[in-house]
């Protein structure tokens, strides 16, 4: 049996039987917190979107408003399925397909600027330096030229990835599915490593200050010191993760393959509160979007759920038909997620309700998350499209 055959087998038994990932949080050098934790003004970030969650906190959130009504300005057809989140920089997409490319797209028009063959992309991209950095599920982390999709250095873990990576200092960071938390050289030699005991890391990483998180199959938010990969303590949470943590302030915010949300004190280093629903348990996938008032997130439960971020009750809830493992973004007032049911969904952020709906797949699904810069949002469907939708033409 070929890797690909594999591999795409291991990817069918995720989506359905929960297969565990692990997450971890980055922030990037030269992220300022402030006396609150705030993150800085997101507006800063709004001509592109440079990792997984958009911003080093991992929030999920811009400031600014997309048009009150999207229009699907492009499509672009790859091979395969599309589940990881695009990276958009200097007016082009770059986003990786199960097809073993990863497109450089022009965020305009949707033209081809080049593409790079690899293996099973299904990881989220990230930018920084004219480079693009992105996991293949054969277990090769790349580091491409960006103008040229060229070759810089690859890194073998041997392991399929699909963590994203995040950057502290010079060095890069991303998990893989040998249970291990990589930090590497920004030429691409490993710096250290770290064992997370019995499951892989899959999700994405982030750092606050010289502290980075990560969780998995043991069911700990390990708290490790970035310069050496040593773990300085480790935080319960009951049950294992699939979703990367959102930041604000001294707190974290995460879903769980036991069916709650939890809001981790990172400082204090214990629970400060559980969020559980009342009408059906499933895991939540979904990482959470954050923001002043709310944390937003996506259950398999097939809905969308807002919870006070103070204390974890629930404010809203929007049904979709289908699972929410996608992570929902936040521009303006609206909240923007896809759903197994083949639709884009906006909703009030306020008050959860319904604004608009696009039908992005009528035989597919929406298993990934959205990415946005310059007034438009990109996304990709498990048929293999990618969609650019902003302002009508």
């Amino acid at each position: 049996m070929t890797r690909k055959k594999l591999s795409a087998i291991l990817r069918i038994a995720i989506m359905q039987s929960g297969l565990i990932a692990s997450s971890f949080l980055l922030l990037g050098p030269g992220t300022r917190i402030d006396a609150v934790g705030a993150a800085p003004d997101p507006k800063e970030e709004q001509s592109s979107w440079l990792v997984f969650r958009g911003n080093p906190l991992q929030t999920g959130v811009v400031a600014k408003k997309l048009p009150e009504v999207l229009d699907i300005r492009w499509s672009f057809q790859s091979k395969d399925s599309v589940e990881g989140t695009a990276a958009i920089a200097n007016g082009t997409v770059f986003i990786g397909s199960f097809d073993e490319h990863l497109y450089a797209l022009d965020l305009q028009t949707g033209n081809e600027k080049w593409k790079f063959k690899g293996g099973p992309f299904k990881s989220p991209v990230s930018y920084r330096n004219e480079a693009v950095y992105v996991g293949d599920a054969d277990g090769v982390f790349y580091c491409l030229e960006a103008a040229t999709g060229k070759v810089r250095w690859k890194f073998n873990t041997e392991s399929e990835i699909t963590s994203g990576a995040n950057f502290a200092g010079d060095n890069v960071m991303f998990g893989a599915a040998d249970e291990t938390l990589y930090c590497l050289s920004k030429e691409g030699k490993e710096v250290w490593k770290f064992k997370v005991p019995g499951g892989p890391v899959m999700a994405t990483p982030a750092v606050v200050g010289d502290r980075t998180f990560v969780s998995g199959c043991d069911s700990s938010l390990h708290v490790l010191d970035t310069n050496t990969g040593k773990e300085l303590h480790a935080v319960e949470l009951e049950g294992q993760t699939a979703a990367t943590p959102a930041v604000m302030g001294d707190t974290l915010f995460v879903g769980t393959m036991s069916n709650q949300v939890l809001a981790v004190d990172w400082k204090k280093a214990e629970v400060a509160w559980k969020f559980e629903s009342e009408r059906r348990q499933q895991p939540f996938y979904s990482s959470a979007a954050v923001t002043e008032n709310l944390v937003i997130a996506g259950s398999r439960d097939k809905r969308v759920y807002g919870l006070d971020r103070k204390n974890g009750k629930e404010i809203w809830s929007f049904a979709t038909t289908g699972k929410v493992d996608g992570s929902p973004v936040v521009a303006g007032n609206r909240v923007y997620v896809g759903s197994f049911d083949g639709y884009l969904y906006v909703l009030d952020l306020a008050k959860g309700t319904e604004h608009q709906k696009l039908q992005l797949s009528k035989k597919s699904a929406i298993s990934g998350s959205p990415a946005i810069a310059d007034n438009c949002l990109v996304i990709g469907t498990l048929d293999g499209t990618v969609y650019c939708l902003g302002a009508k033409k």
